[in-house]
């Protein structure tokens, strides 16, 4: 897709989403816990997405622009590129609105978000990750089939619908006579989801502070912020938080974030693992790495809490088995 101005989404684009997807996607719930309030020092209200129907917040996003084609593009079918959750979100809204998805996912995805994206009735075209141009990739399917594409973030739809998550969470706060928050923190990978919220707590929330939060060596939000401009990853690192492996900002996620942002925090793979046992435990939340990152970051005092109300958003769930025991198995 063509680069847009930041403009080209806005809070009342969110407000638009919010209604359209009313009764469409979960309202997922706020949460609180004793015990992560007395670990962090601070009031953590947190935004349970693992909850949403697909398991990750992606089906907002993609939901949402898939309402707003017309009959003509929904007749010609969509096609996307993701690792696992937006396909997954992809082929769910696909399946509500009868229409044909294509989602071109790494070969390897963990085999629980392939799965489940064929399960709702996706067609799977498996590529490197390393090797492979998935924009390019996405287009030339696209062309094929006269299709439309729904990319993971950069899209003024998927942004705005990736925004109700923080607007849900700031009505919920403010309906439960909380303080108004003083920060939100977000699991960050293209930029999508931090974007929509942070265009939510511009306008809900004026005083609250933004942070994106990434995994180690995948930092390319962070290095862009103090640079500037867009700077790419070099894709060596770990592939841990699969959700979030991103080679680099979104041409119109970036502008967003740059002006919107306080900054981004990093984690390590050990601060994540950690985060998902404590889910588990005590929230009674099974969530995946990179739905993990921003709590990981608020548990680790990598965005201070003490002392502050602080929004986490739990991005996502859907965590290979495997990967979930060496998480339980943490210290």
């Amino acid at each position: 897709m063509s680069a847009a101005p930041a403009s080209a989404v806005s809070f009342a684009d969110v407000e638009a989403a919010a209604a359209r997807l009313r009764g469409v996607v979960v309202r997922t719930p706020m949460l609180r816990h004793p015990v992560l309030d007395e670990a962090t020092g601070g009031t953590v209200l947190v935004k349970p997405e693992p909850l949403q129907r697909t398991g990750s917040f992606k089906l907002r996003g993609a939901t949402n622009a898939a309402l707003l084609l017309d009959e003509g593009a929904r007749r010609a079918g969509i096609v996307t590129h993701s690792s696992g959750n937006h396909g997954q979100a992809v082929a769910a809204a696909a399946h509500m609105l009868r229409m044909p998805a294509l989602v071109a996912m790494p070969a390897d995805a963990p085999a629980i978000k392939r799965e489940a994206t064929r399960r709702w009735g996706a067609e799977i075209y498996p590529f490197d990750r390393h090797n492979t141009d998935r924009e390019a990739l996405a287009a030339r399917l696209a062309t094929e089939r006269g299709a439309t594409v729904i990319p993971p973030f950069d899209h003024p739809h998927v942004i705005a619908g990736q925004g109700t998550a923080a607007l849900e969470l700031v009505e919920d706060a403010h309906a439960a006579g909380l303080p108004p928050l003083d920060a939100l923190v977000v699991c960050t990978g293209g930029g999508g989801l931090v974007a929509g919220c942070a265009l939510a707590m511009e306008a809900m929330a004026p005083g609250a502070a933004v942070w994106a939060v990434e995994p180690e060596g995948w930092d390319d939000t962070r290095r862009s912020l103090e640079a500037g401009e867009r700077l790419a990853n070099d894709g060596a690192g770990s592939g841990l938080c699969d959700a979030l492996l991103s080679r680099q900002p979104g041409a119109i996620t970036f502008p967003i974030n740059r002006r919107l942002l306080a900054g981004a925090a990093v984690v390590t793979e050990a601060e994540v693992l950690r985060a998902m046992r404590f889910a588990f435990e005590h929230l009674k939340l099974v969530v995946e790495p990179g739905g993990a990152v921003a709590l990981a970051a608020v548990l680790a005092g990598r965005v201070e809490a003490r002392g502050r109300t602080v929004g986490v958003v739990l991005s996502g769930g859907n965590v290979d088995p495997a990967v979930f025991a060496r998480a339980l198995a943490a210290t």
